[in-house]
């Protein structure tokens, strides 16, 4: 049994997520972690709410109500629809948590005592207007690089260029609005990154096993222009792990937090730390190579923009905390990332309300049809698109037509012939020996591409060991064959039935709801993974009771696609 810690960009604490979020980390991480432990491996699946920083101080004000308190609140509401989603965290925690502060603050004195922070006065925007020090995200304005007009103070969300308020054409406060902005002095801490910048490429060059797109944006960062640059980490703000604290290596820095860009990634630790202190759990076995974790393999899952951060940033403070005796991290051994999922014709947007976020889906449609759309539609080597049309699509003829069609015909059909027991042991004929070897060469390839998390892929082979049964079902033809031969007919539904019990194990990574209603109407809870078909195609004897399921899927008609598309064509309110 393999050991896996996975873990998923932490999401804003700052409003609901659009589905574009979801398939960028949370959902594909899910997927992978559901999957390996369906394979019998021991697994640990981290995420949490971000929680510090600009984002949350302005949802906070825009809400009136304290920071602390909005946090709370929200962090609850997006556990809520993660759990709609049936996001299989083992612990989903909040950047806010003592843990963090703690682990936070020790990692910066570990890193300064190795002479790796240095402290830098720097001017920065003042808004005279607010009466105070603009944070990154505070200020908007048009990117140098590529001309958006909606450019943050720390990156363009168009072009992922990494920004300095300075930087921006025509800068503006997003408090007030203000463009009567100057710059003054004031006090920061910074990583040095640059010092780093060799052990981080020769890191980065050994994994060779990285999908291009993220070692592009890292090598991008480490070699364009003037290469990898120090990175300021704490932020004039007051939500936030205090960078001022009790045996720090540094005076002055009282007013200030580490910006949210260093503590958020050590969140992950911490909320395994955060699980361990309410269940016990061993965080240490999976986060300290002197305590079990050499043995673990870390992959993590995010979106294009956070890749700078998860290759260079969060590395180059392990690397740098390690150097010191005592201090023995893990660092992640695989980093999927994808590309950005666009939403019919223009972008999703939290910040701007657009597209269908996730509490809306929930309400239109069960889980499954959307973990089944987007993962099958994943950004992975390119930009991907929704569309109202192409989701109707996709349900109707994979959900419905293929796999809710195939359980359906079968149970209906015993049913009704024979009643609800599968009514004879499972004999292989020709027949069922070709659809065994082609079933047998589909799984194999449906578990390569999901060892390999290539997760359109994995949809795509997961469809076509779906078809398979479909073709045999309408080839073997039963409710012909029971007017000449009763017995054969009935050695083909009990195939069919334990064929059917073999997508439920297979599809749960993706459609988890639709392999329990499968399970549960089999009256059936062995989830073992097939790895001796001949032996699985034999699980429910003869005699075994079931129950016919309701359809699993209906599917999306023509009016609802067209009020759906209408409703959410313009922002949300």
């Amino acid at each position: 049994m393999a050991r896996h810690l996975i873990t998923s960009a932490i999401p804003y604490i700052n409003g609901i997520k659009h589905l574009g979020n979801l398939v960028g980390s949370q959902l594909p991480a899910d997927l992978y972690a559901r999957y390996l432990r369906g394979r019998g491996n021991e697994v640990m699946f981290i995420c949490a709410t971000d929680e510090h920083g600009t984002p949350a101080e302005l949802a906070a004000a825009k809400a009136e109500k304290p920071v602390a308190d909005y946090c709370a609140e929200m962090h609850d509401v997006q556990a809520e629809i993660a759990a709609g989603f049936r996001l299989s965290f083992d612990h989903f925690g909040r950047s806010s948590s003592a843990q963090n502060r703690a682990l936070t603050q020790h990692f910066a004195k570990v890193l300064a005592e190795q002479g790796l922070i240095r402290e830098v006065t720097e001017r920065q925007m003042y808004s005279k207007a607010d009466g105070r020090f603009l944070p990154d995200r505070y200020i908007e304005g048009t990117c140098p690089n590529c001309g958006y007009d909606s450019a943050r103070g720390d990156q363009c969300d168009n072009c992922t260029k990494q920004l300095d308020p300075v930087d921006l054409i025509d800068p503006r406060s997003v408090i007030s609005g203000s463009t009567d902005l100057e710059m003054r002095e004031t006090k920061h801490l910074f990583l040095r990154q640059s010092a780093m910048k060799d052990k981080l490429a020769a890191w980065i060059d050994s994994k060779a096993d990285w999908p291009v797109l993220t070692t592009s944006i890292a090598k991008k960062w480490l070699f364009d222009g003037d290469g990898l640059q120090d990175r300021g980490i704490t932020r004039d703000l007051s939500w936030g792990v205090p960078a001022q604290f009790e045996g720090a290596p540094w005076e002055g820095m009282e007013g200030k937090v580490f910006y949210v860009w260093f503590d958020a990634p050590i969140e992950y630790i911490a909320a395994t730390q955060e699980l361990s202190a309410q269940d016990g759990t061993d965080w240490a076995r999976w986060w300290r190579t002197d305590a079990g974790a050499e043995d673990v393999t870390y992959t993590q899952f995010m979106g294009k923009d956070n890749v700078p951060f998860h290759t260079l940033s969060f590395p180059a403070t392990i690397l740098g905390v390690n150097a010191a005796e005592g201090e023995n991290w893990k660092l992640v051994d695989y980093i999927k990332s994808f590309n950005y999922l666009n939403y019919d014709g223009g972008q999703f947007s939290t910040s701007r309300g657009r597209g269908v976020f996730m509490d809306q889906a929930l309400s239109l449609l069960p889980a499954d049809y959307w973990r089944w759309w987007l993962l099958s539609h994943a950004p992975e080597s390119a930009d991907s698109e929704f569309t109202w049309e192409n989701f109707q699509t996709s349900v109707n003829k994979d959900l419905a037509d293929v796999l809710g069609n195939l359980v359906s015909r079968v149970t209906k059909f015993c049913n009704s012939k024979f009643g609800t027991e599968v009514p004879a042991e499972v004999v292989l004929t020709e027949r069922e020996e070709a659809l065994l070897a082609q079933f047998r060469e589909g799984l194999a390839a449906y578990e390569k591409a999901m060892d390999a998390i290539q997760v359109r892929r994995s949809a795509e082979e997961l469809r076509a060991l779906w078809v398979l049964g479909n073709e045999y079902l309408q080839a073997a033809a039963p409710w012909s064959v029971v007017k000449t031969d009763e017995a054969a007919a009935r050695g083909i539904i009990a195939f069919a039935l334990n064929l059917i019990r073999l997508y439920a194990v297979l599809s749960r990574p993706f459609i988890p709801d639709a392999a329990q209603a499968i399970m549960t109407a089999l009256d059936c809870e062995d989830w073992s993974w097939p790895e001796d078909l001949d032996a699985a195609i034999r699980t429910l004897p003869a005699g075994h009771a079931f129950t016919v399921p309701e359809n699993l899927f209906r599917k999306v008609t023509d009016d609802e696609r067209e009020d759906w598309a209408n409703r959410f064509a313009g922002r949300r309110d």
